[in-house]
């Protein structure tokens, strides 16, 4: 079932505006809190009596598609009508939320959030999408050779927000660690230099605990992107509502929280053993001969985090650009133009040669 937020003034679908944590109608300005839209008007997502079914992340109107691309691929794909216009739209199983392209009304799968798979929370988007679109535009002028058509109006209208679901988790550490340490000392008598060189057996015991470490759970996001993103300020998570997907696309989680936790453990690992690694201060070498870690889960936690996203191909290659939608932090590689580069080299080129030249006749004359 896809749901939108109508506009109790006009009938619009109404979005959620991040700066004035409301939705928001684009069409008569009028807006509303979250809170204050279901109270009066109830929420959309779910009438009295029905219940989604979350078992199956398919309906009726599913299939399969196999599609050859080098190796034989399976998507799994559903079949949705726009509630504002009626098209029919095509989303992929992970899809929960989208935007309809015949007519640009939000729309939302209400299966897909519901359940084992609905979110505790959401951090809603606070960089708008002119906002974005302004930041890319400025990150784009550190690249002497961006290729023109990267800052052009069709690419900026590619921009997406877009929730991506993420894992946080709590671990209590302990750290054990044994390393031997020297300190030394320098006398001089005479014309003789004496060193002396204390050697020290070091234990050191450290309990540490790490609240929310993010890992993402979409298949799409590459890790290391994603992990150049943070931080994230958590203190503006609030328990998740659809509401607060509408007008931004969204996906369900492709990985599970026992699937990706390694990655967890493992920032937890190596953090903790830098906390305890830092307590040995004093000495001249430290040589760490032994190293216990234990780590305990102590919560766990499903939530949506906003990104702004723009993927852009140029000569056969993909370049992402990934901005956070809280804090604005971006990630990115620039695609360099083999026109400018070669105009560039051409500038160089000939304003070498011209001081070639002028050093030569300075040297004739």
């Amino acid at each position: 079932m896809v749901v939108t937020y109508k506009c109790p003034g006009c009938g619009a679908a109404m979005e959620f505006d991040g700066q004035r944590g409301k939705l928001y109608c684009d069409s008569c300005g009028h807006q509303m809190s979250v809170d204050q839209y279901e109270q009066q008007y109830g929420s959309p997502l779910k009438e009295e009596g029905e219940d989604f079914d979350e078992e199956s992340p398919l309906g009726e109107d599913s299939y399969t598609r196999a599609e050859t691309d080098g190796e034989e691929q399976t998507v799994q794909v559903q079949l949705y009508h726009c509630p504002s216009c009626g098209a029919e739209l095509m989303t992929d199983e992970h899809t929960a939320a989208t935007i309809c392209s015949f007519c640009g009304s939000p729309g939302l799968i209400a299966d897909r959030m519901s359940g084992v798979r609905k979110p505790r929370a959401v951090l809603p988007f606070r960089i708008t999408r002119e906002e974005a679109k302004e930041r890319f535009l400025k990150w784009t002028k550190h690249g002497l050779l961006t290729p023109p058509e990267f800052t052009s109006k069709n690419t900026l209208e590619k921009i997406v927000g877009m929730y991506v679901p993420y894992w946080l988790y709590d671990y209590q550490v302990n750290v054990a660690l044994r390393a031997r340490a020297t300190r030394s000392r320098t006398t001089v008598r005479g014309d003789t230099e004496y060193t002396y060189t204390d050697h020290y057996s070091v234990y050191r015991s450290v309990d540490t605990a790490f609240e929310r470490i993010p890992v993402d759970a979409s298949e799409q996001m590459e890790d290391a992107a994603m992990e150049s993103l943070e931080p994230y300020d958590y203190s503006g998570l609030k328990d998740f509502d659809m509401a607060y997907l509408s007008g931004y696309q969204a996906e369900k989680y492709n990985f599970t929280s026992d699937e990706v936790q390694g990655r967890a453990k493992n920032r937890a690992r190596e953090a903790a053993i830098g906390v305890a690694r830092n307590t040995i201060g004093g000495y001249h070498t430290v040589n760490v001969v032994d190293q216990r870690v234990q780590i305990q889960e102590r919560h766990v936690d499903y939530v949506m985090l906003p990104v702004w996203v723009l993927n852009y191909r140029y000569q056969n290659q993909n370049y992402t650009f990934l901005l956070n939608g809280q804090t604005g932090k971006l990630n990115g590689r620039l695609p360099v133009s083999v026109g400018k580069m070669a105009k560039w080299f051409g500038i160089i080129s000939g304003l070498s040669f011209a001081g070639l030249m002028a050093i030569a006749l300075m040297g004739v004359l």
